[in-house]
């Protein structure tokens, strides 16, 4: 990979054409969000969610920012347990669902059914059409290695956030488990892009998924980047053996 080009999957493809290419993927897998990543996880994907936005202990009264929030599962569960511990309505979660794809979003809000604590926003991860130290959290899962350039969406991420503001990020990650990495491969390489032409009707776009995971920083890499943008506090928890990691860090 060059200074002019980024990685897709396994190729490498110039900087201005990523965006149009990852677009395309989602845009073709939106209706079925959840089934790719149930296919990509084994399901184990709702488990992972559910852990990630309790470690992120969302408090009443909380602006958050859920990047590349797509169809909206994560920020439907950071304001349902918003929700559950407020007091009064005016203590209820805010948070902002912000994608770059609208097939996503639009997705997104015909499954939310009206929810008031949810906001949709179509905006660039690197590029965020939000002010200057705005939230009091920022997440993002399963997104951010779809970015062309990630040390630009950190820098991003600590922009928007307040002083003493949380960064969560949970992603698919190098797995650490012994044996479980070829298995892994294995699956995810060969056999789910047949599964993704079987169900979905488009193996290009898990194939390319499957792939974008290898490409992507290994755990203590990955929080030297975080760090590299001027967040603080860095720390990672694995889940399943590696194939997923929570990396959360502060701006302070």
């Amino acid at each position: 990979m060059t200074a002019d080009t980024a990685s897709f999957g396994y190729r490498d493809v110039p900087e201005a054409e990523k965006e149009g290419l990852v677009r395309e993927v989602f845009s073709s897998v939106a209706r079925r969000y959840d089934l790719m990543n149930d296919l990509m996880s084994g399901g184990i994907h709702r488990l992972w969610k559910d852990v990630f936005v309790e470690w992120l202990n969302p408090q009443p009264g909380w602006r958050t920012i859920d990047v590349a929030g797509g169809t909206g599962d994560i920020a439907q569960r950071i304001a349902a347990m918003t929700r559950a511990r407020a007091r009064k309505d005016e203590d209820a979660a805010e948070v902002v669902v912000c994608d770059i794809n609208a097939d996503m979003l639009n997705e997104g809000v015909r499954r939310a059914n009206g929810d008031a604590a949810l906001t949709w926003l179509c905006g660039d991860a690197e590029k965020l059409p939000v002010p200057d130290a705005h939230f009091d959290a920022y997440t993002i899962a399963f997104g951010i290695r779809n970015v062309t350039h990630i040390d630009a969406a950190l820098r991003e991420a600590r922009r928007v956030l307040k002083p003493g503001g949380r960064f969560l990020c949970l992603e698919f990650s190098k797995v650490e488990a012994p044996g479980l990495d070829v298995l892994y491969d294995a699956y995810s390489l060969n056999v789910l892009p047949r599964i993704g032409q079987m169900v979905a009707g488009d193996a290009e776009a898990y194939r390319y998924l499957a792939e974008s995971i290898r490409r992507f920083p290994p755990q203590k890499q990955f929080a030297r980047m975080i760090e590299q943008a001027g967040l603080s506090r860095v720390t990672f928890r694995n889940l399943s053996g590696g194939i997923a990691a929570m990396h959360s860090a502060w701006r302070i």
